[in-house]
């Protein structure tokens, strides 16, 4: 029943706070949901960060509660209607997330069916877990095992290799095969203005830019706009021992 868009970036060159996706979202929460809670612990300044999400959410026509603004942010996260999960530092979220609470509370929601939006941290701490984000780690939470809602890891903001340029350091492949020395789930590398559509067992990937499929054992794949990729969500796509 789960019904997931996973977004690489807030914001894509030229245009404002998800106005890159904004369709996407309209259609992922629909008409029916009146009311999204935000998620912004990725984030410094709470208030502020739910501010502006929320005059946003009111241009798509939806109110938007902050958690943190909750007496209790599981009971929250249980009677919301939909969440989004916003952006920024990845390992501070996850660690906010467990100290509140809150990793079995929004798996439990999603798997019955409410509409889970997330963009790059928020996409993050969708997957398995957090050991493919760019982010570094401010803070150290409990673990680095993340929401598991879908069976894949996501690498936002994905660049691939510049052949001319001279610098020595690794590259983001090179970065994600070395994930694969010591882990199996596939990466996603979503590029900017890249995102996956989840409906019910099915999988798309959208926007504009595509991603490159990473799975250990194989080589690197180009993933299309409008790309089926269901197969991805088999638990244990290559191998059912997907947590190690």
């Amino acid at each position: 029943m789960s019904r997931l868009l996973l977004i690489s970036n807030s914001y894509q060159h030229g245009l404002g706070y998800l106005d890159h996706c904004e369709q996407q979202l309209l259609a992922l929460y629909g008409p029916a949901i009146r009311r999204v809670l935000f998620v912004g612990y990725a984030g410094s300044d709470l208030a502020a960060y739910a501010e502006g999400a929320r005059e946003r959410f009111q241009r798509m026509g939806y109110q938007l509660d902050a958690v943190q603004d909750a007496a209790d942010p599981a009971a929250a996260v249980r009677e919301a209607e939909a969440i989004f999960i916003g952006g920024g530092n990845t390992f501070r979220l996850l660690k906010a997330l467990y100290e509140k609470g809150l990793v079995d509370a929004i798996r439990g929601r999603v798997s019955t069916g409410m509409p889970y939006g997330g963009a790059s941290a928020g996409s993050n701490v969708a997957c398995v877990s957090i050991r493919t984000t760019n982010d570094m780690p401010i803070v150290q939470p409990p673990s680095f095992d993340a929401l598991d809602l879908v069976p894949f890891n996501i690498n936002p903001h994905y660049v691939d290799p510049e052949p001319s340029s001279r610098h020595l350091g690794e590259t983001r492949e090179q970065r994600i095969r070395e994930f694969h020395e010591e882990n199996w789930p596939p990466v996603v590398g979503l590029r900017e203005g890249a995102m996956l559509r989840i409906e019910d067992g099915s999988m798309q990937l959208a926007g504009v830019n595509g991603a490159r499929l990473f799975e250990r054992g194989r080589e690197p794949r180009e993933l299309a706009t409008g790309e089926p990729l269901d197969y991805l969500l088999q638990p244990g796509h290559l191998r059912s021992d997907r947590r190690s």
